[in-house]
């Protein structure tokens, strides 16, 4: 692609924000598209989002998603925020519009993309979430919303659990979801369940490790979901396979919410053939960051 006085920018702001993969993901669909749009990262210091956010709409930006630690702390810097994020007090991405951005999550609607790919439904089913921190709180509102039938939410702190079991439960109107304390895992009842892993427990350098390392608890599981992606095989999906359950990990979430804040951006729809080629393209971008 040749870049010129046409060429549409966007790209992605947080710190740190130098060992994202989003530029593989975004860089392709452009390319394969016929798109005049390239993407890159943005470092933006600690005390500084709001003057980024400004800055990149006077700099006629296309779009921009956000990433850790920012994704909340934007929220004032926008001048409409679109329900689903408001509902989760979380944005990661930001499309143009007349007068300022407006906010989206797509990490959610990611995930559920992903596990719909995977074969994987929400609907009717016992949902486990181990932790109970944003993406915990977010996870847990998406079961609510895609009709779950039990949520139970299993954290270090009970109390901390328990308050988004008790947002949940006010949101969908009923008693839906429950709070256990970690060290209670031995009392879930029998069942088979979905359980998704939303700590950074496992998370590149510390692989070897998982929240939960009991085998009983893992043969109650007929699926699990990391949403870590680096490794791209946790030791909680490796205990997960040992005791028979499918288990899958985030790199599908992570090249779904880029898509879709793509859709945003451009209008394009991107079918399945041209989303294996951007995870393709991502999984290198993953392996050259690993070698070096």
């Amino acid at each position: 692609m040749e870049i010129n006085g046409y060429t549409r920018t966007c790209g992605v702001i947080g710190h740190p924000v130098e060992h994202t993969m989003s530029p593989a993901i975004h860089n392709t669909l452009a390319r394969e598209l016929g798109e005049n749009l390239v993407y890159v990262p943005f470092h933006v210091p600690v005390g500084h989002v709001g003057q980024a956010v400004e800055g990149a709409y006077a700099l006629n930006l296309l779009g921009m998603n956000v990433t850790v630690p920012y994704k909340s702390e934007v929220l004032p810097y926008l001048k409409e925020t679109d329900p689903l994020a408001e509902t989760i007090g979380a944005v990661n991405t930001l499309v143009r519009t007349e007068g300022g951005f407006k906010g989206y999550n797509t990490d959610m609607p990611g995930l559920y993309r992903a596990m719909c790919e995977d074969g994987v439904e929400i609907a009717g089913e016992r949902v486990l979430i181990l932790g109970a921190g944003g993406v915990a709180r977010a996870v847990a509102i998406l079961a609510a919303e895609k009709k779950a039938a039990e949520i139970i939410i299993l954290n270090r702190t009970r109390e901390k659990a328990a308050r988004i079991a008790e947002e949940v439960n006010g949101l969908g109107g009923r008693q839906l979801a429950g709070a256990l304390a970690l060290e209670e895992y031995a009392s879930l009842p029998e069942g088979n369940y979905l359980a998704i892993q939303a700590t950074n427990v496992g998370m590149f350098p510390k692989t070897g490790e998982a929240v939960i390392e009991d085998a009983a608890f893992y043969r109650k599981i007929h699926t699990g979901y990391d949403l870590v992606f680096n490794p791209a095989r946790t030791r909680f999906m490796s205990l997960v396979q040992q005791s028979g359950g499918r288990a899958f990990g985030g790199l599908k979430m992570l090249l779904y919410q880029g898509i879709i804040a793509y859709e945003l951006w451009t209008g394009a729809q991107v079918d399945r053939a041209l989303a294996e080629k951007a995870y393709e393209q991502m999984r290198k971008a993953m392996d050259i960051a690993e070698s070096r």
